[in-house]
């Protein structure tokens, strides 16, 4: 099992740390330069898409169509998929791998990432469709209308089966493993023995109960839970850096200084060059904010939106909320503790940049934010293979997929799951492969979309 799981964990490093490098920032560059810097121009009518009507009311669309969705649910439903447990550990993970200078990478990935976005959820909108009465859509249909006959068939159906794998139960298994150490090594450090699987089993069942309740109960949750998790972990970050404000400029000079030259923030030493601190933050930064992966468009297709214009704004804004907040949050509260020496990584180093300054109440803190956002990313992820299992199988097909889930997230939180990660890894980043052929294809459609609704502003 090691042999396999290091092969595996090898080819998905190729994937990320290569393949997909230039794949998706290829296609980022492309995006910006050919829809003039919209991130840029339209970021203001972005944000107002958004927030514009922002409401906790579970409000339904006028429209009345089953599966549509607010446009704020819809962002809400993409950024509980994107705001996860990469956000506690891929920044740390960054750091320790590239140095400081990686973030400033992972702010470039991310805001070509933005018009990635934007494209993906403009063609999600144009291609949507009904389905056995519901409004749905993803990649899957507008690969199907990139690439007609058998070629465009076999394609979509690739990627479908790759996302549910990917992310329905391997990705699903590892979020709830990463809420059940966090919880078990809270109450563990306190003299309390609570085994793993039993907050498998509650996780689960509460996930279970917003499972059953389709679209209409995942949009009223995570639209109050997204603005929950992402308040409380600005607000504590916030304090953190405040707490420590007079090393933020530091900080800010250990990440420009570090993205060209490496050894004058760590040392000669350090052994790591500006080409690692390029890979690493920008295969984090994608990982974390999904854009051209084809994950997200599926909420973006229920949106009830004037044109698909406007979704694809709405989109950019999740990206900018993933990476240049809260992300970003993570960062500043390692470098400014200065725990980055601490010889810890991933999520324990968020931890030890939390309990250096909150004591005790630092661990809870980093525990209860994982929940939030290890359990958003079950909500977003379970929905986005659903609606392949759809595609694929049919409605009927979708209540076997939700339970099979459910079991996935018990089983999960129980075992190792290096090999589990390292397959999901490797399974997300081989659907990218068909989501950007398609990107690359339409991109005429959507060049066109752009012009006709956004203007020349």
């Amino acid at each position: 099992m090691d042999a396999l799981t290091q092969l595996v964990s090898q080819a998905s490093d190729f994937l990320w740390n290569v393949v997909l490098i230039i794949i998706l920032c290829g296609t980022g560059i492309y995006y910006t330069i050919r829809l003039k810097f919209i991130q840029v121009r339209k970021f203001r009518e972005g944000w107002h898409q958004v927030f514009g009507n922002f409401s906790l009311r579970g409000k339904k669309e006028k429209s009345g169509k089953t599966g549509e969705m607010t446009s704020f649910q819809s962002v809400a439903t993409a950024i509980a998929a994107q705001v996860g447990t990469g956000n506690l550990a891929g920044a740390a993970t960054a750091l320790i791998g590239g140095g400081p200078g990686a973030i400033f990478w992972m702010w470039m990935s991310a805001f070509f990432g933005m018009s990635t976005i934007y494209a993906e959820a403009t063609l999600a909108q144009q291609y949507k469709t009904t389905k056995d009465g519901q409004v749905t859509g993803g990649p899957v249909y507008y690969i199907r209308a990139a690439f007609q006959g058998k070629f465009g068939r076999v394609l979509a159906g690739i990627f479908a089966v790759l996302i549910i794998i990917a992310l329905g139960f391997t990705g699903n298994m590892v979020q709830s493993n990463s809420i059940g150490s966090a919880f078990y090594e809270v109450f563990q450090a306190r003299g309390i023995h609570i085994p793993q699987i039993v907050f498998g089993i509650i996780l689960a069942a509460i996930a279970g109960f917003i499972f059953l309740g389709g679209v209409d109960r995942l949009a009223s949750v995570v639209e109050k839970l997204v603005p929950l998790m992402a308040g409380i972990y600005i607000v504590g970050s916030l304090i953190l850096i405040f707490m420590h404000i007079g090393e933020l400029p530091n900080a800010f000079r250990m990440i420009f200084v570090g993205a060209f030259n490496p050894k004058a923030v760590l040392g000669a030493g350090a052994g790591i060059a500006v080409r690692e601190a390029i890979r690493y933050g920008v295969a984090r930064g994608l990982f974390s904010n999904e854009a051209g992966m084809g994950s997200t468009p599926h909420a973006h297709a229920r949106a009830n939106v004037e044109n698909p214009h406007k979704q694809g704004l709405a989109a950019m804004i999740s990206v900018f909320i993933d990476t240049f907040v809260v992300l970003n949050l993570t960062v500043f509260s390692i470098l400014t503790t200065g725990v980055l020496d601490s010889g810890k990584t991933g999520t324990a180093l968020t931890q030890a940049a939390f309990t250096s300054s909150f004591g005790g109440f630092g661990d809870i803190f980093v525990a209860v934010c994982l929940f939030f956002f290890a359990f958003s990313t079950i909500l977003g992820w379970h929905f986005f293979g659903k609606v392949n299992i759809e595609y694929l199988f049919g409605t009927k097909a979708t209540i076997i997929y939700s339970l099979l889930v459910i079991v996935f997230v018990v089983v999960g939180s129980t075992l190792k799951v290096d090999f589990v990660w390292s397959l999901s890894d490797f399974f997300n980043g081989l659907m990218v492969i068909p989501n950007a052929l398609a990107l690359w294809a339409l991109s005429g459609v959507v060049i066109g979309i752009a012009k006709k609704f956004g203007g020349k502003k």
